[in-house]
């Protein structure tokens, strides 16, 4: 299936372009998730209170919990070459699941989580008990993932990426559907309908992506082995435990971030803004996150090397380009006061701090363009040292930032993130310079 996908296309450029649309299409209707449900939060009782519970405790430990299951899709896509592998990467992705629902269940229900939230982040009082019953509602969220990362790798693989698109858009109705009905319940909190419209969405995600998967599953059960060596469980934890690390450390950033903040000024209205402003860049990001999956699919082809790194840097190149349009013009105002809710302060807040996230979307372009070309020669080791290297200097910044005591925290949080991002892509260029004189 996979070997007869591209003759159908006249050209690299066309084939790279058809198969990144549906997955750029399903990142920017994903990226829509965090501000439509912060939009919604805003114009609710409390929405300084609740959508500070959402972005610094409830949305950064449920993506922590389930950030060892983040790399699935990217092992889906490079390893679900035949029935056995297929079956090794389900029952792997059954048993994580299974253990990190159970985490997240320790952290949501039990004293775990007043430990963690007030002696670690040092969260402001009025955010506790909102995020508590937020990390609750939250709990389906890890296995959800699971199965539509999975799912959505081995769509990818056999050319159906724009069933990714469809599942995504179908994620985003359902949120509609629970957020439209949560607000109808007049009884209920803002934190409360948008953890629950999430789930929703996410659940109805993953239903359909498994049932777009099925003809594939079919036709794999009746091919015949790639590969005359059966498929080894500690070679695939070679190639996989350097990646799921990496998203791990990625997120550790953000409880560190949530702390850090919580000790510089203006707190409450940085994380306030926070989520907002962290939905309108992953807007961009997730475009540029989309090229890693086609990265991974389509470089073991011959002559698509050069392609795909010129289309990498012209990608990279628009993607900044709108942000920063975006940020020169009234179309910023526009999303964080008109279309988010948020006051005239939080708004001159947030216009501030884009300034600080233009870069962002190039550096995720490229980033992603370096670690697909690490995936595919299974170098996965040079990504979570990346990774590693971007926590060190964000942490190092924020940490400078409380030492100061003068600077708003939202401020010293991106410029952290920025600084990490910008060595953790000059790190992996580093890593990728033996595989690229090889193909180029």
């Amino acid at each position: 299936m996979h070997q007869k996908q591209p003759e159908t296309y006249s050209s690299p450029s066309m084939l790279i372009a058809s198969t990144w649309m549906p997955l750029a299409a399903s990142w920017l209707l994903m990226g829509l998730e965090r501000p439509i449900v912060g939009a919604f939060m805003a114009r609710l009782a409390a929405p300084e209170i609740n959508l500070a519970a959402f972005a610094s405790v409830v949305f950064p430990l449920s993506l922590i919990i389930e950030s060892p299951i983040i790399m699935l899709l990217a092992a889906s896509t490079a390893l679900s070459k035949d029935w056995e592998w297929y079956r090794l990467l389900r029952n792997f992705m059954v048993g994580l699941a299974f253990m990190l629902t159970a985490i997240h269940m320790i952290v949501a229900f039990t004293p775990v989580f007043d430990f963690l939230v007030t002696t670690v982040l040092n969260i402001p009082a009025p955010i506790i008990e909102p995020a508590r019953i937020g990390m609750m509602i939250m709990t389906p969220w890890t296995a959800s993932i699971a199965i539509r990362r999975f799912y959505q790798g081995i769509l990818i693989r056999y050319g159906q990426s724009r069933w990714v698109g469809v599942g995504t858009a179908i994620r985003l109705l359902a949120l509609m559907v629970g957020l439209l009905w949560g607000v109808g319940m007049e009884s209920l909190t803002g934190i409360v309908i948008g953890t629950f419209a999430i789930v929703l969405g996410v659940l109805s995600e993953a239903a359909v992506i498994r049932f777009y998967s099925h003809p594939i599953l079919k036709k794999l059960q009746q091919m015949p082995p790639i590969q005359t060596e059966p498929p080894s469980f500690k070679k695939f934890l070679k190639f996989y435990i350097p990646l799921a690390w990496t998203p791990l450390i990625t997120l550790l950033a953000l409880p560190i971030a949530s702390a850090a903040l919580s000790r510089m000024p203006s707190p409450i209205e940085s994380f306030a803004v926070w989520p907002i402003l962290g939905g309108l860049v992953f807007l961009f990001q997730g475009i540029g996150l989309a090229y890693q999956e086609v990265v991974v699919a389509l470089i073991e082809k011959p002559t698509y090397f050069l392609p795909l790194r010129r289309f990498a840097f012209q990608l990279a190149i628009g993607n900044s380009a709108v942000l920063l349009f975006i940020a020169m013009s009234p179309l910023a105002e526009f999303w964080f006061m008109t279309l988010s809710g948020l006051s005239q302060e939080l708004t001159t807040l947030g216009r501030s701090t884009l300034w600080l996230a233009i870069l962002f979307p190039a550096l995720t372009v490229l980033e992603s363009w370096f670690r697909g070309i690490l995936v595919h020669a299974h170098a996965t080791r040079g990504i979570i040292e990346a990774v590693a290297l971007y926590l060190i200097v964000c942490t190092l910044i924020l940490g400078f930032g409380i030492y100061l005591g003068t600077v708003t925290g939202i401020y010293m949080g991106y410029t952290a993130a920025l600084c990490g991002l910008a060595m953790q892509t000059l790190w992996l260029k580093f890593r990728c310079q033996q595989f690229q004189k090889r193909k180029a």
